[in-house]
């Protein structure tokens, strides 16, 4: 099973240290989401299963997240962002559709 590279990992564990800084008002993610940046940050083996998941969630939530971006916010001031970036970023979309094709081989 594969695991989240240093780059995506890097994303989430700094989404949930944003978090952590927040009130409870600011804080953006699921207990899903969550779930899933603790699994990314601390280098744990993704399932297939998860890997859909991440891709469908990061398909889905992609234009939140660029709207945000355009307005020039972060993960400090934009629940979008932060969500997104709990789920390892932009570049964990790439990521997961590799990983994807490479496991249904």
């Amino acid at each position: 099973m594969p695991i989240a590279p240093d780059y995506i990992a890097k994303v989430a564990k700094k989404a949930l240290e944003v978090r952590e800084t927040l009130p409870k008002s600011r804080q953006a993610g699921t207990p899903v989401g969550l779930a899933r940046a603790n699994q990314l940050a601390n280098g744990d083996n993704l399932s297939l299963s998860t890997l859909i998941r991440m891709r469908s969630y990061l398909i889905r939530s992609r234009q939140n997240y660029r709207q945000a971006k355009q307005r020039g916010l972060d993960a400090s001031n934009s629940k979008a962002i932060q969500a997104y970036m709990l789920w390892g970023g932009p570049r964990a979309l790439t990521w997961a559709q590799e990983q994807i094709s490479k496991l249904q081989k």
